[in-house]
């Protein structure tokens, strides 16, 4: 559950504290990743009924947490001065979710390079399968101290690339690289 710890500390995650397992890089990597499934919480429900706009960001927030997790990055490297940042997310909310509902997430690596990573999110009802939402991040690695993007440890790297590698044959989604704006038919 998200929460505040004390006052002036910062939003806690669900899986803040729990570190990351060891990467194995004999183990199959999943096209798509399939990391976070829950229900949607009480607290994430509108005056509508439904899961809020900004709460399928929180979510998408906890996948791209698991993400982290998934290839190394927990509270010891975020110590130790490194992160990665969002600096650029688009949504699309295509379906209404109620509490309670199960959702689960699923996480494609699009492309990345040694200071970028460019990832997509897709959320789906647990039950029907339903495509609810989907979310489009660019991330940056950040030196936490120095305030600038740098490269990636080859550690890192050589991780990113493997789940690269293991997505490459996914097709594009639909909503990946979209323009917002009205459409206007032309005369």
């Amino acid at each position: 559950m998200h929460g505040m710890n004390k006052p002036g500390h910062a939003l806690t995650t669900p899986l803040e504290g729990t570190g990351h397992r060891p990467w194995d890089p004999q183990a199959p990597i999943a096209a798509p990743l399939c990391l976070l499934q829950t229900t949607v919480a009480p607290q994430w429900v509108d005056y509508n009924g439904h899961m809020s706009e900004s709460c399928y960001l929180l979510v998408f927030g906890d996948n791209s947490d698991a993400f982290f997790r998934f290839i190394g990055i927990d509270e010891a490297y975020r110590a130790a001065g490194h992160s990665l940042y969002t600096v650029q997310t688009q949504l699309h909310n295509l379906r209404e979710v109620s509490e309670g509902e199960p959702i689960r997430l699923t996480l494609q690596l699009l492309d990345c390079d040694d200071k970028r990573l460019h990832i997509f999110h897709t959320m789906f009802h647990g039950r029907s399968g339903d495509l609810l939402a989907t979310g489009e991040q660019m991330l940056v690695h950040v030196d936490m101290r120095a305030g600038r993007s740098i490269a990636m440890p080859p550690e890192l790297q050589a991780r990113v690339q493997a789940i690269r590698a293991a997505h490459a044959a996914l097709p594009k989604p639909a909503q990946a690289g979209q323009p917002i704006g009205i459409r206007r038919r032309t005369p």
